[in-house]
């Protein structure tokens, strides 16, 4: 018969995602068929799956770890924050509709027959389904309707590990005080806690974990020390791609726009010896020693453009070509890059045309479509073929299309400038192949021999075993029904 235990948090970004990843890896290492779930996640870094859908990145990479392609059943309802108070609704992959915060709370009972009908499925085809939750059971001004947290438990019957987290402090009250304000029943369906991000020797803190335990009177199942290699792991949030801080190598530039998307295209730079890569905050000017700037997708092209110009980086893009500077443009990036963005029907916003940034001569018209594939390309200046996905909305068009950037299925993708040195393209996940990165940092003149995802599989091996040393794996996997 198959199981599923459910991961949930004291608070958003306390480790969730990476500790199921580690725990899928663990289990499988076991010997059991294992499947992640995430029955709600909020990301603009997605991940297109074999059928032609989209999910959160994390549950992706949790897929991976579990040694499985990734489909639209691991998470069944994708927020795609669009402003402040909208977000795109992703049902099962597809697009269902654009919605402000405030109305989605009435849309999410609508939206608990697709999450349990996903849920279901992978119960079937799995001994253990790992689930994570979304932000925190303590948002309980949020549990009427709840389809993330304790609403999902209650309706998969899902059983709940609460994972706290001691590097931000706190972690008693957090534990102790998540009990405090769930309702009775909730709290009666955790079956236990961990401590996660633990510096230094965990037993410093047996006195604190005790105290949960006499607390709340729930099991305790292990204190997680740091995990330094988590890094190295495809980023969740833009903020968390970093590197070992290099002062010297190919300087390379990511615009941190408002509403960045698939910035895990990053994460195989960063790993790069030979690549020093900065994350460009907003207020912050483009340094003039700048080889490369990468303005990466956007899940609000028009608005980012607008959000661009307001930190006065359509000026330093100019001046840094004028220099003789490169600039690649992806998705979002790359409409940007053009003279113009049409979008008629106002998908983004009120209908209209806004002048771009005019480095590439050619014009973007939005459409409601959403191109959604896996892409096998081959690069047009170097002859590397590599994979890819697209996920975006819009066509470009323009006398720079003549010059492609790569060419998919031998029909041209992407666009190129006169100079050379400007370039755009649909295509996100180039960087992942090792060929291809390899070729696109020789010309200039970086080399470069790392295995990435051979390198990520390592570093969830890694993790798996840095899971079974500090924590009951054994104990949480019996937990789970």
């Amino acid at each position: 018969m198959s199981s599923a235990l459910m991961i949930q948090g004291t608070g958003s970004n306390v480790g969730k995602s990476m500790l199921v990843a580690g725990l899928c890896r663990a289990a499988r290492a076991r010997g059991f068929s294992v499947a992640p779930f995430k029955p709600q996640n909020m990301s603009n870094n997605a991940a297109v799956t074999a059928d032609g859908g989209e999910i959160g990145r994390a549950q992706a990479l949790q897929a991976m770890a579990c040694g499985l392609a990734p489909v639209t059943d691991m998470n069944p309802v994708l927020l795609k924050p669009e402003t402040d108070v909208g977000a795109q609704v992703i049902v099962q992959g597809r697009r269902l509709t654009t919605t402000r915060a405030r109305d989605y709370a009435a849309l999410k009972p609508k939206l608990l027959g697709h999450v349990l009908e996903s849920y279901r499925r992978l119960r079937a085809a799995h001994d253990l389904v790992l689930v994570e939750g979304a932000g925190s059971p303590a948002e309980v001004n949020l549990r009427a309707n709840d389809i993330a947290n304790m609403g999902f438990a209650a309706a998969a019957d899902a059983p709940v590990i609460l994972a706290g987290d001691i590097d931000r402090g706190g972690v008693i009250a957090q534990i102790v005080g998540t009990q405090a304000v769930m309702s009775p029943e909730d709290a009666g369906r955790v079956a236990g806690f961990l401590i996660n991000k633990f510096r230094g020797d965990p037993s410093l803190f047996d006195d604190g974990y005790a105290m949960i335990e006499a607390r709340t009177g729930w099991r305790g199942f292990g204190v997680l020390p740091w995990f330094p290699d988590a890094w190295r792991l495809p980023a969740e949030d833009a903020l968390d791609v970093a590197a070992p801080r290099r002062t010297e190598g190919l300087h390379i530039v990511c615009l941190q726009l408002s509403r960045i998307a698939n910035f895990d295209d990053l994460d195989p730079l960063a790993q790069e010896p030979g690549v020093r890569l900065k994350m460009l905050a907003p207020g912050r000017a483009l340094p003039g020693d700048a080889d490369v700037v990468i303005v990466p997708g956007s899940k609000s092209t028009r608005g980012d453009l607008a959000f661009l110009r307001a930190q006065g980086w359509d000026l330093d893009l100019a001046a840094h070509v004028r220099r003789g500077g490169h600039v690649l443009g992806i998705c979002g990036g790359y409409q940007m890059l053009g003279r113009a963005i049409a979008d008629p029907a106002g998908i983004e916003g009120a209908p209209g045309t806004d002048p771009a940034l005019g480095l590439l001569d050619v014009e973007t018209v939005m459409h409601a479509d959403k191109t959604l594939t896996e892409v096998s390309a081959r690069h047009a200046a170097s002859g590397a073929d590599f994979t890819g996905y697209e996920i975006h909305i819009g066509r470009t068009e323009g006398p720079d299309r003549a010059r492609p950037f790569a060419h998919v299925n031998g029909t041209p993708e992407g666009a190129t400038g006169a100079s050379g040195r400007v370039a755009g393209s649909y295509l996100h996940g180039m960087f992942r192949d090792d060929a291809f990165r390899a070729a696109w940092l020789g010309a200039y003149g970086t080399g470069s021999d790392l295995a990435y995802d051979a390198g990520v599989e390592g570093v969830l091996d890694a993790l798996a075993a840095h899971v079974e040393a500090h924590l009951d794996v054994g104990g949480l996997i019996a937990a789970a029904r």
